[in-house]
């Protein structure tokens, strides 16, 4: 007797396509979780990037061994859950785009970069000094896995990189500060990196308090969630020109036309696209191929993250 196949649904045909030969005993469905499930029982269910949250309420009748996210955050996600469900996040797969792009941010943002654009669209030559980024001290605030492949690539470039997480502890490369130690290690800081998940304890993290513990002219860059900074406070300190800001994510998001942040000349935004890179969907297929692997063994998916 043949056993039955292994289920998996993905949002779309290029994940399935980029396994290139999934193990024999798997069948895949497409399902881009807008509508009905196609199938009661699916063993395997891929979410689509970015819209995980709204599209888990399709799983309200369907019987699943892992609902396996695109990100590397999961905010909201417990909140949807079905009672007895597995949740496995990216991890692995974002960490080296994320942080190509925190690195291009602070470059951009050191290097004056968007002022030489805008001159240059006026038909303008405009040399102007600017900081470097050698010889800086940044501080990393949080220290999961983009928070280090940053901090890999930020040494190379001759800076000094002061490590925050939410307990202090220590590693290889030394000691990783408690968040008590924030104010402190804020006012020592030429940049100001932040790449904590959004929870209760991190919504609004960067407030006035924070932003105002920060030297004149440092450099303010959010990779986390729009939700973990204030943006009436970041507002009011860009608008006095104190601080400069490198914002991949926002609240709201996306900005509305017309946003003051899209007028203000220290501010750099980019619209949500540390993980868009052609790194994802390979990364993304490996995963899966993972997690199929491991279930066809009898062996527990990685980079599960929450167990409703």
């Amino acid at each position: 007797m043949t056993s039955a196949p292994l289920v998996v649904s993905v949002p779309g045909p290029r994940l399935r396509d980029a396994l290139q030969g999934a193990p024999e005993g798997v069948k895949f469905v497409e399902w881009d979780m807008t509508g009905p499930a196609p199938l009661d029982t699916i063993d395997i269910v891929v979410a689509p990037y970015m819209v995980a949250v709204k599209a888990l309420a399709q799983l309200e009748n369907v019987k699943t061994r892992l609902v396996q996210g695109q990100s590397l955050g999961y905010d909201g996600i417990e909140q949807v859950l079905r009672p007895g469900m597995v949740y496995a996040n990216a991890a692995g797969v974002h960490e080296a785009s994320t942080s190509e792009l925190a690195l291009a941010l602070i470059l951009a943002s050191q290097r004056g970069i968007p002022d030489f654009v805008r001159a240059a669209s006026e038909g303008k030559w405009a040399p102007a000094p600017h900081p470097s980024l050698a010889d800086r001290t940044v501080l990393l605030v949080g220290y999961g896995g983009v928070g280090r492949a940053i901090e890999t690539r930020l040494l190379p470039f001759e800076t000094t990189v002061v490590r925050v997480a939410r307990t202090a502890r220590s590693d290889e490369r030394g000691v990783i500060h408690g968040v008590e130690s924030l104010p402190t290690l804020l006012a020592q800081a030429d940049i100001v990196v932040v790449v904590v998940p959004l929870t209760e304890a991190t919504r609004h993290l960067i407030d006035d308090s924070f932003l105002s513990h920060m030297r004149d002219d440092s450099l303010l860059v959010n990779i986390a969630r729009g939700l973990v900074a204030d943006t009436d406070a970041l507002l009011s300190h860009a608008r006095t020109g104190r601080l400069r800001l490198a914002l991949d994510v926002t609240d709201p998001e996306p900005l509305p036309d017309g946003h003051p942040f899209f007028a203000l000349p220290n501010v750099l935004i980019s619209p949500h696209v540390g993980g868009v890179t052609t790194a994802m969907l390979p990364r993304m297929a490996r995963l899966l191929g993972e997690q199929i692997d491991r279930m066809l063994r009898g062996d527990d998916p990685v980079n599960v993250v929450l167990r409703s």
